[in-house]
């Protein structure tokens, strides 16, 4: 199984999926880490990624996730995955791929985005993440209120799938 954690930028998913990852013993990976160097340029500068910007990174996360689930090994991966079609690319690494959105309003995030430090993504970005964000259903993800502390988050996605942490 390989768990996605999902939301827009400032919802938690690196600090929730650490967690997670940290306390089920798997490897966690950040998707910030796999956008090609222009993306990052484009955030840093603020300008909005387009589909066309986040097919090669959705594209390797597809592959990371892919090679996870055909050597059988879990993994936590932090994704935004705003929308269902980007959903859909990761959906195609293979049968064992959860998501779970990290969900909040946008002034929660805001207020988050304005303590961050020494993170690329620049703030006014935050509305187009908020107008491209096709909210999951219940039967797509585990839709979870990211202000929650993290240890309930971690114990609720544990929970959902029945994950044994570490001994």
């Amino acid at each position: 199984m390989v768990i996605v954690v999902m939301g827009v930028s400032g919802a938690g998913k690196t600090t929730v999926g650490r967690a997670l990852a940290e306390t089920l013993g798997w490897p966690f990976y950040d998707g910030d880490d796999f956008h090609p160097p222009a993306n990052i340029e484009r955030m840093r500068c603020g300008v909005p990624l387009t589909d066309a910007d986040r097919r090669p990174w959705l594209e390797a996360l597809r592959a990371l996730i892919a090679q996870h689930l055909q050597e059988g090994r879990p993994a936590v991966v932090a994704c935004s995955a705003l929308k269902r079609s980007y959903r859909d690319v990761l959906r195609r690494a293979g049968e064992g791929v959860r998501f779970v959105h990290l969900a909040a309003d946008y002034e929660t995030i805001r207020r988050r985005l304005e303590t961050r430090r020494g993170h690329f993504f620049d703030p006014k970005l935050l509305q187009s993440q908020f107008d491209d964000l096709e909210t999951p259903d219940a039967d797509e993800a585990l839709i979870l209120e990211a202000t929650r502390p993290v240890s309930e988050l971690v114990r609720a996605i544990i929970t959902r799938w029945n994950l044994q942490g570490r001994r």
